[in-house]
């Protein structure tokens, strides 16, 4: 593999956590990389491949940020201009709700040559992985994807406007806000849409929560679900294929818990 002394940022999306969800792309940017600069949520088996590389974690998480994010945008420039070829290694896709326009835009003032690798977003892999289609015919006409958790830490607006339509909703960054979003849905919708809550999507330890608005609470509670996870809610989680065979129409009276994929019922 070629590397240089040039400076350079790379930005990469590292996928939603299973290992095999990277791009050969990825791959060959962490083979070249001097300095990789990883998230709390990248899957660090990743890191065999940055084999001559300094990786340094940079992860962010509720209330522990092992740096800030200006932190971060002068450790890029700094480690690119001394080192060179920086890899930014991000969860899911660096341009969903991962702030890599922002580190690439700062990285340009200084001159530093700059590419983005995208990678496969958890708002689209984990309900993928999971056999949730997003849109269906004569079901879902599209999707939101909504950030749970503001930069000023409130729940975003979209999630009212969402509420209000027949879209498939995939919320990020959700779980401390469940109560206020459950609280919106029962508000503005009649009917007890079903809702599945995935938390390390993906990976081996997977665990998987279906319910409805009315139920989805209760559960989360009772299999102390927490981040990461994401929320996934609308009339295609009924339709899962790994589910659908199972409850057929008994759906709005039964709760599910999954993990690993093996389906318990709670009637």
């Amino acid at each position: 593999m070629i590397h240089t002394n040039t400076p350079k940022l790379t930005v990469v999306g590292a996928g939603p956590g299973d290992i095999e969800l990277i791009t050969l792309k990825a791959i060959k940017a962490l083979e070249t990389a001097n300095v990789v600069l990883y998230d709390a949520l990248v899957n660090e088996e990743l890191l065999q491949y940055a084999k001559n590389a300094t990786c340094i974690f940079v992860g962010k998480r509720l209330g522990c940020h092992a740096y800030s994010q200006d932190q971060i945008n002068d450790l890029i420039v700094s480690q690119a201009q001394r080192f060179g070829h920086v890899v930014r290694l991000k969860g899911g896709d660096p341009f969903v709700f991962g702030r890599g326009s922002e580190e690439i835009a700062y990285a340009q003032q200084f001159g530093i040559e700059t590419a983005i690798v995208p990678g496969i977003s958890s708002a689209l892999g984990v309900p993928a992985s999971n056999g949730i289609s997003l849109t269906q015919r004569g079901i879902s006409e599209s999707f939101w994807v909504i950030t749970g958790t503001t930069s000023d830490h409130k729940l975003s607006k979209d999630v009212t406007l969402a509420s209000q339509s027949s879209a498939t909703v995939v919320i990020l960054m959700g779980m401390h806000k469940l109560d206020e979003i459950i609280s919106i849905y029962q508000k503005n919708r009649t009917d007890n849409l079903p809702i599945a809550i995935i938390q390390n999507g993906t990976k081996a330890n997977e665990i998987k929560v279906v319910g409805t608005v009315n139920s989805i609470s209760g559960l989360v509670e009772q299999h102390q679900l927490s981040s990461p996870a994401i929320i996934i809610i609308g009339e295609v989680v009924k339709h899962s294929f790994h589910l659908a065979n199972f409850y057929q129409e008994k759906f709005s009276n039964d709760d599910f818990i999954l993990q690993n994929l093996n389906i318990t019922e709670k009637l």
